[in-house]
């Protein structure tokens, strides 16, 4: 057994776990990744690996999210459970753009849009919309503060400035305040399809399939728990379906599985799903007091750091 090998697995379980549920671009982070860190594996093998990895952050899901999304849980009251069937038929709905556009375009989208300067271009321009579309929020936000707080502080005075002892809400927790739609519960139809729709944008590679809904979610008026939330949900049966047809490709193209590959793809879906257990905690807790700033600007130092390293290399 090549432990070299299982390291490097290892390695890019530990970058799929962090990248697939930040809005960063997984699959970006993993090419780029594969241009210093190289495994001795067989062309098809690493292609395979590229997407059937992802198996393990989705699982992290399935666990962290298991009472909410069983709609058979004991606990629950007839009405959830109903609520519970209702939230799953609008995922399947919501997957349904990306599988129609994107299973015949994905080896096309592989062959001709796998190159560092478009990871790059994604990384930055979706880097940019992150920060633009977070920015008008928060102004639209204050525009409103601004014009309730002379009424506000004629009805309350100084009592009212000395109310109440706790912090005051940050920008973010009022913009999300102000959405249409606050909780999956509120989610219709129509915005859940839309989310979909942007989640095709992800084809993309460097552009992300959580960084696309959680776009499109935030245009479409959701808060941000709500858009996170419901990116974790659809990437259930998107990932299953694209692990699957990895799968199929690869044993249909006549390879099979040596038990040093087998301990490679065990390796990376593990660490994938134990770093994701983490991302996933800490993406939640982020999201309810902060926006996605600090990841669109993430986005545009990565991009341009791409750029000049391979056009200097």
């Amino acid at each position: 057994m090549d432990v070299v090998e299982l390291v490097k697995a290892a390695v890019f379980g530990v970058v799929e776990g962090i990248t697939e549920w930040l809005p960063i671009s997984s699959t970006g982070h993993m090419l780029l990744l594969n241009q210093f860190l190289t495994m001795d594996v067989s062309d098809d093998f690493w292609n395979m690996f590229l997407v059937v990895i992802q198996l393990g952050a989705i699982l992290a899901v399935c666990v962290m999210f298991f009472h909410q999304l069983n709609p058979f849980s004991p606990s629950k009251s007839a009405a959830e459970k109903r609520a519970t069937w209702t939230l799953w038929a609008k995922t399947i709905v919501a997957c349904l753009p990306a599988a129609v556009i994107g299973i015949p375009l994905n080896d096309w989208m592989e062959e001709n849009l796998g190159s560092p300067f478009v990871i790059a271009a994604a990384l930055i321009v979706y880097g940019v919309a992150f920060i633009a579309i977070e920015t008008v929020r928060e102004r639209r936000v204050e525009s409103v503060v601004a014009v309730d707080a002379p009424r506000t502080s004629q009805k309350g005075g100084k009592h009212f400035a000395m109310a109440s002892p706790a912090e005051p809400p940050t920008r973010s927790e009022l913009a999300d305040a102000g959405a249409r739609v606050k909780t999956l519960e509120e989610l219709d139809w129509k915005t859940a399809i839309g989310i979909g729709a942007f989640q095709v944008l992800s084809m993309v590679p460097g552009t992300s399939r959580s960084g696309s809904t959680i776009i499109g979610g935030l245009l479409l008026g959701c808060s941000r728990t709500a858009v996170a939330e419901f990116t974790f949900f659809l990437a259930i049966p998107v990932m299953f379906g694209a692990s699957a047809l990895r799968l199929v490709k690869f044993f249909l193209a006549g390879n099979a599985l040596t038990g040093v590959e087998a301990a490679i793809l065990g390796v990376g879906c593990v660490v994938a799903f134990v770093v994701s257990l983490v991302v996933i905690r800490f993406l939640m807790d982020f999201v309810r007091r902060h926006d996605f700033k600090p990841f669109g600007w993430y986005r545009i130092v990565l991009g341009v750091a791409v750029i000049v390293w391979f056009a200097l290399n």
